[in-house]
């Protein structure tokens, strides 16, 4: 029987100000408030707002045979708390529903994965901390920014204890196969992994509305019927996408809502079902393994990480970033700690590319890639000048490590009390029960003696 595993990722830009030169060790504050503001209100509004509200109702009308998957950076958690909190209350009434599966990210969408394990690390399970926090449950599925994903990343996640990673399903890593099949980590068998079908979720979030595309228009029955088409051994259907896909790369003049809202009915027509990743990955077996040698990714044609790392710039602004990781890792600054997440934004290289991709790209504030570069790099070097007055650049490796090495055995020692703290109040709730249990028989065998003696007197 197919199933159908449908994504959606969040995640919201944060816009930098313009930073002069100058202004590098007198201003510490880098973001423009006012952009942010009105981006997430007009993303919330005309796509996160009214595609919630619809994913709600599916999972109500379907009464459970509708299924869903999201995943949310930290960073558009923090500006929707602050500018669009109801849009919070719709992911908390989505996931009421129990038709909901929140999948773990990078805390910040950025590219740590690629850069410092130490920091990828960290902001994966600050991450698991927040949904665990915000949802109620601790996400037991993966999937890194942008889908990026080579062997390596996919070994540290299963070290990590995720059971399943999602990850695009390119040409020039599938070859002749399909990647409608469960697959697993080239490092560690147990990672289980998700690719995408980049061509039935591109129809969707990039073709919808395009009168030009040649199956326009596209309705649910079409869309349902191709996947029913496929052979009867590809099982699993990944269709993975931004939300903002609906109501923003895809207006919600074009009926995308319409659409989405019925391809439960016409799925169900065909025995198709609907999935959430957990479930793929705990009751099917993997058919093989997937070999990954080298970072790619669900962006452009080349599904690679180009667009964030291809030019020099960029590659300059990414090694300048990561100098610092192992002190940034060090530090208790919340300021700091907070700016090193913004920073690290995969949108902030993004606006750097100079490839040609046939996709128009909204810079934002720059004109150019240069423009780019030159206000990223000002800020970045009064980020790296607060760093180095926490942690001086004179400290060689070696005190580093030391200090690492310091913080990282009173990590373990601390873990280690805490989980012999925690057994013994378990040992003592256990105590504390029996002896209430023991007191309450006492008193109940007196009060039998008291009755007994009672009526002898009488």
């Amino acid at each position: 029987m197919k199933t159908i595993c449908l994504y959606f990722e969040i995640h919201q830009i944060i816009h930098l100000k313009r930073y002069r030169f100058f202004e590098i060790g007198t201003d510490h504050y880098y973001y423009d408030d006012f952009a942010n503001e009105q981006g997430i209100n007009e993303v919330a509004e005309r796509s996160y707002i009214p595609a919630l509200k619809t994913l709600i109702g599916m999972a109500k009308e379907n009464e459970g045979a509708f299924k869903v998957a999201l995943s949310i950076s930290g960073v558009a958690l923090e500006q929707l708390e602050i500018h669009a909190p109801a849009v919070i209350e719709l992911l908390h009434e989505l996931n009421a529903t129990g038709c909901c599966e929140f999948i773990c990210e990078p805390y910040s969408h950025g590219l740590s994965s690629l850069a410092n394990e130490d920091c990828f690390r960290e902001e994966v399970n600050r991450m698991r901390r927040k949904i665990k926090d915000y949802f109620g449950k601790e996400p037991k599925v993966f999937r890194n920014s942008s889908l990026i994903y080579d062997n390596e990343v996919g070994g540290i996640v299963a070290d990590m204890g995720f059971k399943g990673m999602l990850i695009e399903g390119a040409k020039h890593v599938l070859g002749w196969k399909s990647p409608h099949y469960l697959y697993h980590c080239a490092e560690n068998p147990n990672l289980k992994l998700l690719m995408r079908d980049f061509k039935l979720s591109d129809d969707i979030s990039l073709r919808f509305s395009n009168s030009e595309w040649s199956e326009y228009p596209l309705f649910a029955d079409k869309y349902i019927g191709w996947i029913d088409a496929l052979p009867e051994n590809e099982q699993i259907i990944n269709i993975f996408m931004e939300l903002s896909a609906l109501g923003m790369a895809q207006p919600l003049s074009s009926n995308i809502l319409e659409f989405l809202k019925a391809l439960p009915i016409c799925a169900k027509q065909k025995g198709i079902t609907f999935s959430t990743p957990t479930e793929i990955v705990t009751k099917l077996k993997s058919v093989d393994m997937v070999d990954v040698p080298y970072p790619m990714s669900w962006s452009d044609e080349e599904r690679d990480i180009s667009p964030w790392l291809g030019n020099v710039m960029q590659r300059e602004a990414f090694n300048k970033l990561y100098s610092v990781a192992e002190r940034v890792y060090l530090c208790d600054d919340s300021r700091i700690k907070q700016d090193w997440y913004y920073l690290q934004a995969s949108n902030n290289f993004r606006f750097m590319t100079t490839k040609d991709t046939g996709v128009g790209l909204n810079r934002g504030i720059y004109d150019s890639p240069y423009d780019a570069f030159t206000n990223y790099m000002n800020i970045l070097g009064d980020f790296l000048g607060r760093v180095d007055a926490l942690y001086p650049v004179d400290m060689d490796n070696e005190e580093l490590s030391s200090l690492l090495t310091t913080i990282k055995n009173q990590g373990e020692e601390l873990a280690q009390v805490t989980a012999e703290r925690d057994k013994l109040q378990e040992e003592l709730k256990k105590y504390q029960e029996a002896a209430k249990k023991t007191t309450a028989k006492k008193t109940t065998a007196s009060k039998k003696v008291s009755s007994k003696k009672t009526a002898t007197k009488e």
